[in-house]
């Protein structure tokens, strides 16, 4: 039978010349009618899923032969795009508002390219075709015209207002939230038009603000009724027969305990530690056996894969199962028998794994303990009631410190990355209004269980690729080397040094580098561009290693309840375990699935990510509401061209802009990140502490505005610029006439209005008063301000993201993102990084502590800083 790999790598071939369906057919020698009918079948998915095209004369090719870019639209909120190829050695390509062609943000479309640049670099075209829709529905206020209406969306990159005829209302008024579902797409000058299918309420109602955020990513909130009945077949507790049945090996003499968070419900993983006769540690892993009750191809399952991780936003976790499963039997809840995979590591003296055993197991917990008492019981901090309770458990968590410790120690000599970034949670009231932000502890406790479920993942990862069995592993490549270099340029502003040359940089000179500047003012900044000059880390089918851990095999093993690739990895360790090896069919099925389910899972996971983060930024912008007038001490975190960013002891972070710096004309250096006064040199830089005053909340952006203190009223040509020169009145911006009061493309950083978007005279694309910055075709690197005019090509180069945060982190650090520019990749069109996500370089949903670390896990209970993050 023809397999669609045979039919693409054909089209590949040099000497290729398309061919009709009958050529096609002669060439794979195709005979039978059902092998026929198979034929075509597969000739028409692989055209609709865009992997091959039919051209003239009704022959077929693959795009990149046919002069096509395959791959996904990043629009822009000034209408115009860049095309984000499925071949990321291809260059962006920049699409201009009315080459769009019915194509709006998220689309998977075909390019065709209509100029470039004489290097072969910048690329500009035209959308042939929408692949797939990204956007059936759209989130926004209704605005009604009488006998018609608009509805603005929430989303931003969608540039145009969605039109909607008097006969969709279905009674939705003016100040509503509503979802659309779109009728017909933009063409041409026409916006798209759309119907209301859903109410969500007056945007200023309670709650409407985060619904409106889950209706946006399109999150699911129910459960179908097939599943909910899956979920409700399940036991409430096992049974002496299951066990035995199962030949599962029985730990429930053994101290085993939970360690959580207070609110935590869905109790996934537990550990116990032992010291053998050798002198040798034992630490035992213990993950709830999700598997064993999701079966491959359930509805529970189906549903699973469809979600792919939970997801936490400030008011409620919309989870990847039913409560009746992760807060029931899958939940290991204390003194109740459970079925478990164990993972048990003998550690020598070196902390090296000597003998690992990964089975099926039943365990009963001793006590489900949570972080903060494990952390009084450790530091002597615990009431004598306390003490007392958990007296019988006080070696193993003193044990569990040394080894946890040491294990940490040895993980740090080898050169893994460890982000220590502040956290913070916000209380919310029954109404969903923020009451406080209070910052996140990582304790002693977090970073126990941070350790161990590293050391489980690591294990297991390790095991299973020397056994060449289909896997899923959680991969980490290594940096870019351009990004690296420009990093590397940057700290030596603040005197520090690292020693590597681009890719030859090992990790461990980055973490000796967080090492140096410990407690330091620029601290948390660096740290947060050194995440900028990171890749994503992401699953995949293959073993690619894992940089930021500094570890060759690394796989999510530790949270089958939140994230599908562990529930996935969980169901093959069972069969292999229970029928030592898997036959060629299943080899071969399950080596079919693993790429299609790792690019799901990643997928997902970046929506939860930017669905959490954006529920943050909401809350945070609603918190500081009241607090308008109200005097702060902060950090600068990031300098632009635009202004500069300032965060608060509560993470909260605002933009203090350039035109409100009267005291002066400040011009922005890039490679210093510092804004320069040009009478008093007076010098704003990363790092800094300033005192500042909350001046405006803009709700529907959800951004803050800061203004410092004793700023006073500039006035017009009362002084010459750079203090000295032929005493002519200082005139705008870098003394062009003309730029003051009126901003460029490059002007906008999503919080305000900006102008006319590139072919600026002179090629220097305004930055608000005050400020400019040189667009020459100048090569952008590391934050610079919102996109720069290409004076050559009279094109703008906007604001465009890609997620190139080590684990969704995020690479862009709070608002300051929107404007930061990394540069030409290989001459190609600007390479931008994904907004920013706060919640840790993992940013993969489900895990336990959401932290800044490279896996820092989004949507996470602990929010812990680890580089892994207790990627629980």
């Amino acid at each position: 039978m023809t397999t669609d790999k045979q039919i693409i790598s054909l089209m590949q071939e040099e000497a290729y010349k398309p061919m009709s369906y009958k050529e096609l057919e002669k060439h794979f020698g195709i005979e039978s009618a059902n092998e026929f009918k198979d034929f075509i079948k597969l000739l028409n998915q692989l055209e609709e899923s865009g992997h091959i095209v039919r051209g003239g004369s009704d022959r077929y090719g693959v795009p990149e032969r046919m002069n096509l870019v395959r791959g996904k639209l990043q629009a822009h909120a000034k209408g115009f795009a860049f095309l984000i190829p499925d071949d990321r050695e291809h260059p962006d390509v920049y699409i201009n508002a009315h080459d769009l062609n019915t194509a709006m943000n998220g689309d998977i479309v075909f390019v065709k390219v209509t100029s470039r640049s004489q290097g072969g670099g910048r690329m500009e075209g035209e959308v042939v075709r929408v692949i797939t829709r990204a956007n059936t529905q759209i989130v926004g206020v209704f605005q009604s015209q009488d006998t018609y209406a608009f509805v603005i969306a929430d989303d931003k990159r969608v540039s145009r207002d969605i039109f909607i005829p008097q006969h969709s209302f279905n009674g939705a008024v003016t100040g509503q939230k509503v979802v659309v579902k779109i009728v017909n797409y933009p063409e041409g000058r026409s916006a798209a038009e759309g119907e209301v299918i859903e109410i969500l309420g007056h945007k200023d109602d309670p709650g409407v603000d985060i619904l409106a955020i889950v209706r946006k990513f399109q999150l699911p909130e129910a459960f179908n009724e097939e599943v909910l009945a899956e979920a409700e077949a399940a036991p409430d507790s096992i049974t002496e027969e299951e066990i035995i049945g199962q030949g599962r090996r029985d730990l429930r003499s053994k101290r085993i305990v939970t360690i959580d968070g207070e609110d935590a419900k869905d109790l996934d993983d537990a550990v116990n530690v032992e010291i053998l006769e050798n002198g040798h540690y034992k630490l035992g892993v213990h993950i709830a056996d999700v598997s064993y009750y999701v079966r491959e191809g359930s509805a529970l399952d189906i549903e699973a894969y469809n979600r792919g991780c939970s997801v936490y936003l400030t008011d409620r976790v919309i989870p990847m199962l039913p409560h009746r499963l992760s807060n029931g039997i899958c939940s290991l809840n204390p003194k109740v028998d459970r079925l478990t995979m164990s993972c048990e590591m003998e550690f020598d003296e070196n902390l090296k794994v000597v003998n690992h055993e990964i089975f099926t197991s039943v365990i009963k917990t001793s006590e489900r303990m949570t972080y903060t008492n494990v952390r009084k019981l450790l530091t002597g901090e615990a009431e004598p009631e306390l003490v007392e309770r958990y007296a019988y458990l006080m070696e193993d968590f003193k044990c569990m410190e040394e080894l946890a410790a040491r294990l940490r120690s040895r993980r740090m000599k080898r050169g893994a990355i460890d982000f220590d970034f502040e956290e913070s949670k916000i209380l919310v009231d029954a109404d969903g209004k923020p009451t406080d932000i209070v910052k996140r502890e990582r304790s002693v406790a977090e970073m126990m269980i941070e350790e161990f479920m590293l050391a489980a993942n690591e294990t297991v990862a390790e095991h299973f690729q020397w056994m060449k069995v289909p896997f899923l592993y959680r991969v980490h490549e290594d940096p870019d080397s351009e990004k690296l270099m420009n990093f590397m340029e940057f700290v030596t502003n603040f005197g520090y040094t690292i020693k590597g040359k681009g890719n030859a940089i090992h990790p461990r000179a980055l973490q000796t580098l967080l090492e140096e500047i410990k407690g330091t003012p620029e601290e948390t900044v660096l740290s947060k561009i050194m995440l900028r000059s990171m890749k994503q880390a992401r699953y995949d089918a293959q073993s690619l290693g894992h940089f930021g851990l500094a570890a060759e095999f690394y796989s999510h093993f530790t949270s089958p309840i939140r994230r599908y690739p562990d529930l996935i990895i969980h169901r093959v360790i069972r069969e292999v375990l229970e029928s030592g090896n898997l036959s060629d069919a299943r080899h071969e099925y399950l080596s079919s699935r693993m790429s299609d389910i790792a690019q799901q899972s990643s997928e997902r996971e970046r929506v939860a990510v930017d669905a959490e983060r954006q529920t943050e930024a909401l809350k945070k912008a609603q918190y500081m509401l009241d607090k308008v007038g109200e005097e702060f001490e902060g950090i600068i975190s990031s300098v632009t061209g635009f202004g500069m960013f300032v965060e608060l002891d509560n993470t909260v972070e605002g933009l203090i802009r350039l035109s409100d710096l009267t005291d002066d004309y400040y011009n922005f250096h890039e490679r210093q990140f510092a804004l320069v006064g040009e009478r008093t040199s007076k010098i704003y830089r990363i790092g800094d502490e300033i005192k500042i005053r909350v001046a405006r909340v803009n709700m529907e952006e959800h951004t803050i505005d800061f203004e410092l203190l004793d700023m006073k009223p500039r006035k017009e040509g009362a002084f010459k610029r750079g203090g000295g020169g032929s005493g002519k009145p200082f005139k705008g911006a870098a003394g062009f006439k003309g730029f003051r009061g009126k901003p460029g493309a490059a002007a906008s950083n999503g919080q305000g209005k900006s102008g006319k978007t590139g072919r600026d005279k002179g090629g220097f694309a305004a930055k608000g008063k005050g400020g400019y910055v040189n667009a020459q075709g100048k090569k952008r690197d590391g934050a610079a301000a919102g996109g720069a005019v290409d004076a050559n090509a009279g094109q703008v180069r906007g604001k465009r993201r890609r997620g190139d945060a080590v684990d969704g982190l995020a690479v862009n650090t709070g608002p300051a993102a929107e404007g930061q520019e990394q540069g030409r990749r290989k001459g190609g069109a600007a390479r931008r990084i994904e907004e920013a996500a706060k919640a840790g370089v993992e940013g993969g949903a489900g895990a336990r502590a959401k932290g800044a670390g490279v896996e820092g896990a989004a949507g996470a209970r602990a929010k812990g800083a680890g580089v892994e993050g207790a990627a629980g």
